[in-house]
C-alpha cells in the first residue's frame, strides 16, 4: 500500500475570498467550476448551464484543463475535467490531482469514487466532525490498494466512465419518456 501523496501532485484551488474582482473589460473573465460541472464531467455530458458564476480579475488564479482529475472537498467525488470546462477557475473547495506515471487518471477517479477501503478511510476521518467537508490532509494521507499494471488501470478507468455515461443516458431517456407521457395526458385532459 502507498499513500496518495506519493503518487500524485496536489494543486489546491484559488481561495475565492482573496480574488480581487474588477469591472475592467480588459481583465480575463473566468467561469467558476461548480458541483454541477463535476457531476456533468463524471458522466461525460453537458451540465445544465452550471452555476453560471463568473468573475473578472487580473489575479493569477488556478484553472482547469481537459483531462485534469478534480476532487471536490465538499462531496468527496472526483471526475475528469471535460473539454467544456477548459479554463474554468476552481476554488479552494476543489483540488486538482496530477497523476504520475504509476497511476492512470481515470483509474484514480474510479478508486476515489468507488473503492471500499478508501470510502472507509473517509468515513473514519469524518466521524465526530459536524461539518461534512473533506480536508486536503485526509486526501493526501489516503492509503491506496495495490495497483494493477497501467494497461489494466486504463481498461478499468475507461469501463468505469463508459458505464457512468450509459447510466446517465438511460436516466435521461427515462425522464424524457415520462415528460412525453405527461404531455400526452395533459392533451387528453384538454380534449375532454
Amino acid at each position: 500500500m502507498s499513500r496518495l501523496e506519493n503518487m500524485v501532485e496536489f494543486v489546491s484551488g484559488s481561495p475565492q475570498f482573496r480574488i480581487k474582482e474588477t469591472t475592467e473589460d480588459t481583465a480575463p473573465l473566468y467561469n467558476y467550476y461548480g458541483q454541477s460541472d463535476l457531476e456533468a464531467d463524471l458522466v461525460g455530458m453537458d451540465s445544465n448551464g452550471g452555476d453560471g458564476k463568473q468573475v473578472r480579475t487580473f489575479d493569477k488564479v488556478n484553472t482547469l484543463c481537459p483531462g485534469d482529475v478534480i476532487f471536490s472537498l465538499i462531496s468527496g467525488k472526483s471526475a475528469i475535467v471535460g473539454v467544456k470546462h477548459r479554463g474554468y477557475l476552481y476554488t479552494q473547495n476543489y483540488v486538482k490531482l496530477v497523476a504520475g506515471n504509476e497511476i492512470d487518471s481515470k483509474y484514480l477517479a474510479f478508486l476515489l469514487n468507488e473503492d471500499q477501503s478508501i470510502k472507509k478511510q473517509f468515513q473514519m476521518g469524518l466521524q465526530g466532525s459536524q461539518v461534512l467537508k473533506y480536508t486536503l490532509k485526509q486526501v493526501k494521507e489516503l492509503e491506496l490498494p495495490d495497483l494493477p499494471p497501467i494497461d489494466r488501470q486504463r481498461m478499468i478507468g475507461d469501463l468505469y466512465f463508459y458505464q457512468l455515461r450509459i447510466e446517465a443516458l438511460k436516466k435521461r431517456a427515462a425522464n424524457l419518456e415520462i415528460y412525453i407521457l405527461l404531455e400526452k395526458l395533459r392533451e387528453a385532459i384538454h380534449k375532454l
